[in-house]
């Protein structure tokens, strides 16, 4: 082919590999005009439209639709900027069929009822911006208004939970049942709660001493008695819940008496509520984490032990 000939559809098909029915169709809609007509009133076409011919099949065969293919021919804007932007549509598209799959790949594993199947969808294809309000109301009901001073807001970071843009189906399911936890109105109260404590522990005392969480004092004196054997009913647990609470009394300034016992007593049981450990195990497979340590059995055992009249100056019972 050279500058100055002239060349039928046929030419053309031979020539870009294109059938005559796509050459004619993107003719018709002005995507490659013809540049004249022969005697017998067929279309003849220049040079230039092989060129644009195999531009038009490379972005059709990217996706690209019909009018933007035919503003780009024109000129009337870059192949950079059509590239661009659909090179984040796809990464969008990429994304939605990721987390299809991995519902899908979580619905088979689970057995799950349509039903299931259908709130797990919901759930998952929610946007950034839509999770991030299912779970800041949640994180409101729990630390709204407390003091930002007791640390409230780097533990509402460390709650947070960022379904990554490829996530593999357990973090998927994991997220589904996490959104549902987070709006069950019982765990929303019991968080609070346990947060309306935390803020009553660091309020008091002296705010120059280093301050550990109960939880944390807790764990390190009875774990190595859980390890071994202790009997949190027996006298040989009395000497470890009395160094828990002779520190938890020091640090935060108590008397260690029975109230205290009693108010340590209620924020344990608050703190050990299952759905807590599970909130923080379906978190951490969400962000990628580490498995967290479960401290049930520990808070199990120091609660019967608080609770256990070899333990007590006098009896700690519920109220």
């Amino acid at each position: 082919m050279d500058g100055d000939t002239l060349y039928s559809i046929g030419d053309l098909a031979r020539r870009t590999g294109l059938t005559v029915k796509a050459i004619r169709f993107y003719s018709d809609r002005g995507i490659v005009p013809p540049t004249g007509r022969s005697p017998a009133g067929y279309r003849l076409y220049g040079i230039d439209a092989v060129a644009r011919l195999d531009l038009v099949r490379t972005l059709r065969e990217l996706g690209v639709d019909l009018p933007t293919i035919r503003r780009v021919v024109d000129r009337e804007v870059s192949l950079p900027e059509v590239a661009a932007a659909h090179a984040g549509a796809l990464a969008v598209q990429i994304r939605t069929l990721r987390l299809r799959r991995a519902v899908l790949t979580a619905v088979a594993r689970r057995g799950s009822t349509p039903e299931e199947m259908d709130l797990m969808h919901k759930l998952a294809k929610l946007s950034e911006d839509e999770r991030r309000r299912l779970i800041g109301d949640f994180l409101d009901t729990a630390f709204g208004g407390l003091d930002a001073d007791a640390g409230f807001a780097g533990i509402r970071r460390s709650v947070t939970p960022e379904l990554p843009d490829n996530p593999e189906a357990e973090q998927v399911e994991a997220w589904v049942e996490l959104a549902e936890l987070s709006q069950d109105p019982d765990f929303r109260a019991g968080m609070r709660r346990m947060a309306e404590q935390h803020a009553a522990e660091r309020a008091q005392g002296d705010p120059t001493v280093l301050r550990r969480d109960s939880a944390a004092m807790v764990r390190d004196q009875v774990g190595p008695a859980l390890a071994v054997g202790v009997d949190p009913a027996s006298p040989q647990a009395r000497p470890i819940v009395a160094a828990v609470t002779a520190r938890y009394a020091h640090v935060f300034g108590c008397p260690d008496d029975a109230g205290l016992r009693r108010r340590l007593l209620a924020r344990l049981e608050t703190a050990n509520d299952p759905r807590r450990e599970l909130y923080l195990r379906l978190l951490a497979v969400i962000n990628g984490w580490p498995a967290p340590e479960s401290l049930a059995p520990v808070f199990d055992w120091f609660i019967q032990a608080l609770r256990a009249p070899a333990c007590a100056p006098e009896a700690v019972r519920p109220g």
